[in-house]
């Protein structure tokens, strides 16, 4: 099963890019996974597990090394990225 995954991270800090970078670039190093991000968003396609761990992971490190942080999550079932022409 595929799944697609659209993510806002909003980190309780001052300086809240090096935290939102560092989660986008850790996204970017899982190599079954698709990643775009734009102003808004990143958005995260692939395999349903692979996503869901690769999530779980990346939030916990986010958290460990930036402290508090919001995630909102949209998810829905299947490959909905531009790569896929799922029109």
């Amino acid at each position: 099963m595929k799944l697609s995954v659209e993510i806002s991270m909003y980190p309780l800090k001052d300086e809240f890019i090096p935290a939102i970078q560092n989660f986008i670039d850790r996204l970017n190093t899982h190599p079954h996974l698709d990643v775009l991000t734009n102003t808004m968003s990143t958005q995260v396609f692939g395999d349903y597990d692979l996503v869901m761990d690769v999530i779980k992971q990346e939030m916990r490190k986010s958290y460990e090394q930036f402290g508090r942080a919001i995630f909102v999550c949209k998810f829905i079932d299947g490959d909905l990225s531009p790569a896929h022409n799922n029109a």
